[in-house]
């Protein structure tokens, strides 16, 4: 059932509240929209804190960015709103947040690529790095192009994350989902390293989309770069010569000190 133009606002209100309250926005960080039609989105304006909006501070704007109504001013960062939603027709909600976890490894550079834990990967396959650009301006979503037909959750560089769904309420959860493996990884980082899956596991898994509902848009196939242990499967045949054979015997005894 379609929804009014005001239960949108409520709960974007309602969403940006949650995400102060976790510490994924400081001050009035992170942006989000929602589109209502084929012409019109609801989105937060500049300079406010996302935990202390009220429905009628949002804003409204056609899909080239421009304001139809509110008082507020735009953020600056609509274009990086507009350029998924220009590239995605499914989607219908987008978030951007700075959850400190995830923007950590985002500011060290490294993509949460892992091949770790069977619900991200199933959700949400990799979640990839997407290059620098200054924010307010168009380099901002020139890193994110190659990524946004195929995934559903970025990271950008020295700056944070943006995610995006059917809704706002999978947007978020999607959100949600990197931070929570972002500490996770970290985590096993300080343990001493995470152990990846096997990619025959992960392969199987990537095929498993379907019956939880998932598109399988970044197959684990099609080249999505996602880190897996190569290990043979349990009933596949290794082809082994004589001499790779005497080799390692070899070496075994050495290491025992038998020569």
């Amino acid at each position: 059932m379609a929804q009014t133009e005001q239960w949108h606002r409520e709960e974007i209100v309602r969403v940006g509240r949650m995400m102060f309250e976790r510490g994924w926005i400081a001050a009035s960080d992170g942006n989000l929209t929602v589109r209502l039609d084929g012409d019109r989105l609801l989105a937060t304006p500049t300079g406010i804190c996302k935990g202390q909006m009220l429905p009628e501070d949002l804003i409204l704007c056609d899909l080239e960015g421009n304001k139809l109504y509110g008082e507020r001013e735009r953020t600056s960062e609509m274009g990086m709103h507009l350029t998924i939603y220009k590239m995605r027709p499914d989607v219908r909600a987008v978030v951007h947040a700075h959850p400190p976890v995830a923007t950590g490894f985002a500011v060290a550079g490294r993509a949460l690529n892992l091949g770790l834990l069977p619900e991200v990967i199933i959700g949400l396959g990799s979640v990839p790095l997407a290059d620098y650009g200054q924010p307010g301006t168009p380099a901002l979503t020139e890193g994110m192009l190659p990524y946004i037909p195929k995934y559903d959750a970025l990271l950008m560089a020295n700056h944070g994350a943006v995610t995006y769904g059917e809704d706002l309420v999978q947007a978020l959860f999607r959100m949600e989902t990197v931070e929570h493996f972002a500490r996770i990884t970290l985590v096993a980082e300080l343990l001493g390293g995470p152990k990846v899956l096997p990619r025959a596991e992960i392969q199987r898994l990537f095929a498993s989309r379907g019956r939880y509902g998932v598109h399988n848009r970044n197959q684990f196939e099609s080249g999505c770069p996602m880190a897996a242990e190569d290990l043979p499967e349990p009933n596949e045949k290794i082809e082994i010569t004589r001499e790779q054979l005497l080799s390692i015997i070899d070496e075994a005894l050495k290491v025992r000190g038998v020569f």
